[in-house]
C-alpha cells in the first residue's frame, strides 16, 4: 500500500504519550533527547505534530501561552524539528504556518538558529534580540558577588510569581508553578525580606541549564549563578541576552565557553514586552 504525499498528512495535537517519539525525533535530527525538557514543554505547553505513516514524527514543536488563558498576551513557539528524511521538503513551513494560523492575533516569539532563520523571516517574524549560549564547568572562588541568595520556598511562589510577570511582561504562573518539581534547584536572591531575583537550574543530559534568571541588576544575577554552580557538580549551560554584556564577560571569566549565538525574534510585535534589563536568561529558549 503507498503511502499518502507529506501534503496530505494531517497535523494535529501531541500530548504526553507522544514523548517518545519526541526524543526520537529529537535524536535523529543529532540533538539531546531531552525527555525531561520535553515532558515539561509538553504539560505546560501544546504539542503540534504530523505522525509518519512509517512510524513516529515527520515533524513537531511546542507552543507555550502566556497571559490569560482565552486571551493570550504572547505565545513561545519552540522545538521545532522536522525528522532527517523530510527535510527540505516543505515540512517545516506548512508546520509553522499552521501554528501561526492557530495563534490567531496572539504576538509571537521564537529563539532562532542560524539555520532555521530564513524560514521564520520567510513567515514574517523579525529579528529583535540575540542571545549568547555558553556552557562549561563553572569556576568558584573566593570573591563571590555580594548578595545574598538561599533556596527558594513555598511561601516565595507568590513573590516570584509577581516578580516574574513584572519582568517578562506576561503572567506565566502555568509554567512557574511547575519549576519546583522540573528544576534540581531554585534560589531567590533577598534584600531587607524582599525577594529581587530568582533562578533555577534543571536538569538537562549531563548539564544543568540556569534558566529563568531573573534579577534586580547584574550582581544579583551574578550572586544567583555562582550559588546555583555551588550547589551541582554538572557542567552549568545558560542563554544570556547579549545585552548584558558584563554577565557574559564574568561567565566567561568563570570557566563558561561560548557555544553558538541565537536570534531572538517576535511576530506581531516589535519587541518582546517586559523589563529587559531585569530578564537576563529565559527558562529554555524552546519557552522563552
Amino acid at each position: 500500500m503507498s503511502t499518502p504525499p507529506l501534503a496530505a498528512l494531517p497535523i494535529r495535537r501531541l500530548t504526553l504519550r507522544d514523548l517518545t517519539a519526541c526524543a526520537d525525533l529529537s535524536e535523529n535530527r543529532g540533538w539531546p533527547r531531552e525527555e525531561h525538557k520535553w515532558g515539561f514543554l509538553l504539560t505546560a505547553g501544546a504539542g503540534y505534530g504530523i505522525d509518519d505513516p512509517l512510524g513516529g514524527l515527520v515533524a513537531a514543536c511546542v507552543v507555550t501561552e502566556y497571559g490569560p488563558r482565552d486571551r493570550p498576551d504572547l505565545s513561545a513557539i519552540g522545538m521545532v524539528l522536522v525528522a532527517d528524511r523530510y527535510a527540505r521538503q516543505g515540512v517545516g513551513r506548512r508546520l509553522m504556518r499552521h501554528v501561526v494560523a492557530e495563534m490567531g492575533p496572539t504576538p509571537l516569539t521564537l529563539h532562532a538558529t542560524p539555520y532555521g532563520r530564513p524560514l521564520y523571516e520567510e513567515l514574517g517574524f523579525k529579528t529583535t534580540g540575540r542571545a549568547e549560549m555558553v556552557r562549561g564547568h563553572f569556576i568558584l572562588d573566593g570573591e563571590g558577588p555580594q548578595v545574598a541568595t538561599r533556596s527558594a520556598t513555598a511561601e516565595d511562589l507568590p513573590a516570584i510569581l509577581r516578580l516574574d510577570e513584572e519582568v517578562f511582561g506576561c503572567d506565566r504562573t502555568p509554567v512557574i508553578t511547575r519549576l519546583p518539581a522540573f528544576a534540581d534547584q531554585l534560589r531567590v536572591a533577598e534584600e531587607k525580606g524582599r525577594i529581587t531575583g530568582y533562578a533555577a537550574a534543571w536538569p538537562n543530559m549531563e548539564t544543568h541549564v540556569v534558566g529563568p534568571l531573573i534579577a534586580r541588576d547584574t550582581e544579583t544575577a551574578k550572586a544567583l549563578i555562582a550559588a546555583l554552580a555551588a550547589h551541582t557538580d554538572r557542567p552549568l549551560r545558560t542563554d544570556i541576552d547579549v545585552r548584558h554584556g558584563e554577565l557574559l564577560s564574568w561567565a566567561k571569566d568563570h570557566g563558561l565557553e561560548p557555544v553558538a549565538f541565537n536570534a531572538v525574534m517576535t511576530y506581531g510585535i516589535p519587541e518582546l514586552p517586559g523589563d529587559w534589563t531585569r530578564r537576563f536568561a529565559p527558562l529554555t529558549v524552546a519557552a522563552g
